[in-house]
């Protein structure tokens, strides 16, 4: 059986290769709350080019699911542009180019998994997307395979748990073979062997060409699977950069130990770290220094020579840089 990922990709034709896969621009959403008009995604710009895998972080009200509706059609913009693969959403999703995996949404409890499957296939192949019948049951079979659902094919979808039902969406979004997919919260509920074999198949995926965007709290997640991270606060964004850049945006590593026990030998090497420029954000806590520096390595033969132990170097994670980008 053929991977759906390696089945014949369309053909854009020269002109449509041009366009970027997404392309948000001045995007804008207000809501009118009981406390007054709040803004949701305040002028938001942002472009994904065609087979980029792209992290979109932001403490909870950052503005990230308001950005995907928007992105998939289901929210209108008060301001500002949508395009996907130079279209509006709405005629990429209608043609199977854009497919979504949401925290949210309609399964229906008393079919089994496979029916489930088997409904949404026959749905796409009577609007023609999906070839023969042949084609559509291979293609049905394909999209289980990759979810991991072949083991609970006749669970029925009420009695499978969160993380199951993600699968679930997950196979769903597969089906039309679309050219962008978007995820949000993809592995909420998954387990972690779940998880691990949900981000194996997209791997598969990105390498296979697909445009992949994901909206995730698990910043490791963003860390090993993305290759540019962006990051909203408060309705806009606020970093957009390589993974790997963002991640040492705040410089240099991590280096701690424990101080000597001589009281004054200690104090001593404390005072000298402070003055020191090429060493920042000095702490101590419970007898233990903690610092930042660009020349680590210099800094731990340092606190070694002058009788610390328990030397401890760390690189900086996304998580730091997270939450130095969205903390007030």
């Amino acid at each position: 059986m053929a991977d759906i990922n390696a089945a014949e990709r369309r053909d854009p034709g020269p002109a449509a290769a041009a366009d970027p896969a997404i392309d948000l621009t001045g995007l804008v959403r207000r809501f009118r709350t009981a406390a007054g008009p709040v803004v949701a995604v305040d002028g938001v710009d942002l472009r994904v080019e065609r087979g980029e895998v792209v992290a979109l972080l932001g403490p909870n009200g950052a503005g990230k699911t308001t950005t995907i509706d928007m992105l998939l059609g289901l929210a209108s913009p008060d301001a500002g542009s949508v395009r996907v693969l130079g279209l509006r959403p709405r005629r990429q999703t209608a043609a199977g180019r854009l497919a979504a995996v949401l925290q949210t949404g309609g399964l229906l409890a008393d079919l089994t998994v496979r029916e489930t499957v088997a409904a949404v296939g026959g749905l796409h192949a009577s609007a023609g997307r999906m070839g023969s019948r042949r084609a559509v049951a291979a293609r049905i079979e394909e999209a289980m395979a990759r979810a991991d659902l072949t083991g609970i094919a006749r669970r029925r979808i009420g009695r499978c748990s969160g993380g199951e039902q993600q699968r679930v969406k997950f196979a769903l979004a597969l089906l039309p073979d679309p050219d962008v997919l978007v995820l949000d919260e993809p592995t909420a509920g998954m387990d972690v062997t779940a998880r691990r074999r949900f981000w194996d198949a997209m791997r598969a995926d990105a390498d296979a060409g697909r445009t992949i965007v994901f909206a995730t709290h698990y910043l490791e997640e963003a860390e090993q699977f993305a290759r540019r991270t962006v990051v909203m606060s408060r309705g806009r964004v606020v970093a957009d950069a390589p993974t790997a850049a963002l991640r040492a945006s705040l410089g240099g590593r991590v280096v701690s130990a424990l101080l000597p026990s001589d009281t004054s030998a200690a104090e001593g090497l404390v005072a000298e770290l402070r003055a020191d420029t090429d060493v920042a954000e000095v702490r101590v806590d419970g007898g233990r220094i903690t610092a930042r520096t660009a020349a680590s390595d210099v800094l731990a033969r340092h606190l070694l020579e002058r009788g610390a132990t328990d030397l401890e170097i760390t690189a900086p994670t996304l998580e730091t840089a997270f939450t130095a980008l969205t903390e007030d």
